[in-house]
């Protein structure tokens, strides 16, 4: 991988991060907002529903948030766009479509066929 595609998934992988903490932010400064008391009992329960799936969203988009560090770390050491399992680069067609991937496409089908086989049994 070349230096300026490397800059590229850094940028990228930043931007994403940037993003999805502008995104926490304004769910906290909503939920911080909406402390109100529903009388009624409907309005509560959607209320409290609404609460719930988004702090769900936000609870995978925490993970996520670890996955790009993790990225833009093997971005620092020279690891990023090599797959963990087999050494072999990722493509860069993947990378662009999941920047935060670990493994090569085939790695990666082996290892949802091994975890179909294994939930199976």
């Amino acid at each position: 991988m070349s230096e300026r595609q490397r800059e590229y998934f850094r940028q990228k992988l930043t931007a994403w991060k940037e993003e999805i903490l502008k995104e926490a932010r304004d769910t906290l400064a909503h939920l911080q907002a909406e402390n109100e008391n529903h009388p009624d009992l409907a309005d509560r329960a959607s209320s409290e529903t609404d609460r719930a799936i988004e702090l769900r969203a936000r609870d995978r988009q925490r993970k996520l948030i670890a996955k790009i560090d993790a990225a833009l770390a093997r971005l620092d050491d020279g690891t990023y766009g090599y797959c963990e399992e087999t050494g072999e680069p990722i493509s860069i067609k993947r990378l662009e479509a999941r920047p935060i991937a670990t493994l090569s496409v085939e790695a990666q089908e082996r290892h949802e066929r091994r975890e179909r086989i294994y939930r199976d049994e």
